[in-house]
């Protein structure tokens, strides 16, 4: 497992011009990228992509990549003797897996990138958002999601705000359901990504679900026109809205 994750300081929580980019979330995604000049379909979403608007048109769900050897819900008992952690996606930023579902190396798995606005001054609890539709037990979601993100970011990051005062490319006008985006799971598991911060236990000793962060895609400008292929998500965490 390969992995960049970041150290929140107070300095870099406040920083004027900071972003990180994790390796990587295990989801891979079928995408076909191409010029944005209509309404968006049911299964389509907007990206950005060689300075111009593009359309993801999504043939496949998400695929939360779960290998054999690894142990996504901490349990001690590797996936491939654990048929309940089959029962269920576990997207896990940070955890790498070493193959894409077609079981080819992920050193050659196209890259999407996911812009997630991290900025933000709302302290009110009460605007995070809800879980949507059939949450993972134990999900922070609503008051308890805010409290949370307030207690470790000193403000509810715009990525989990009800209604974002910036605007994102999912949730879709198809879908506008907070924590939501055509194809995407509803939630992502964040234990790894913030272990050792205020709270959250370091090793973690289980999966720490969110709903799906607000956000927006970007693809390398020779990945505008691509026909349908599997893409490894990595998020960029944009700490200052001037980036």
């Amino acid at each position: 497992m390969t992995g960049l994750q970041p150290q929140w300081t107070n300095a870099q929580r406040n920083s004027a011009r900071g972003f990180w980019l994790t390796f990587a979330f295990c989801v891979c995604a079928a995408f076909l990228a191409a010029s944005a000049s209509a309404q968006l379909a049911p299964n389509q979403t907007n990206g950005f992509g060689n300075g111009r608007l593009v359309t993801f048109t999504y043939l496949q769900n998400f695929d939360c990549v779960d290998e054999p050897t690894m142990d996504l819900d901490f349990n001690k008992i590797q996936a491939q003797s654990d048929p309940n952690e089959m029962q269920m996606p576990i997207c896990q930023a940070v955890t790498e897996p070493e193959h894409d579902p077609t079981g080819g190396d992920i050193k050659h798995t196209a890259h999407l990138y996911v812009l997630i606005p991290m900025f933000g001054t709302d302290t009110n609890p009460n605007d995070a958002m809800q879980c949507p539709d059939g949450a993972r037990p134990g999900e922070l979601c609503g008051v308890d999601l805010g409290n949370a993100l307030i207690t470790l970011f000193h403000h509810i990051p715009e990525a989990w705000e009800t209604t974002p005062s910036v605007k994102t490319q999912c949730p879709d006008p198809n879908n506008p359901v907070p924590g939501t985006c055509t194809m995407h799971a509803s939630s992502v598991d964040l234990s790894v990504l913030l272990a050792g911060m205020d709270g959250v236990p370091n090793p973690p000793t289980g999966p720490l679900f969110v709903p799906t962060p607000n956000h927006s895609h970007i693809v390398d400008n020779s990945r505008v026109n691509t026909q349908p292929i599997w893409w490894e998500v990595r998020p960029v965490l944009i700490m200052d809205q001037k980036d």
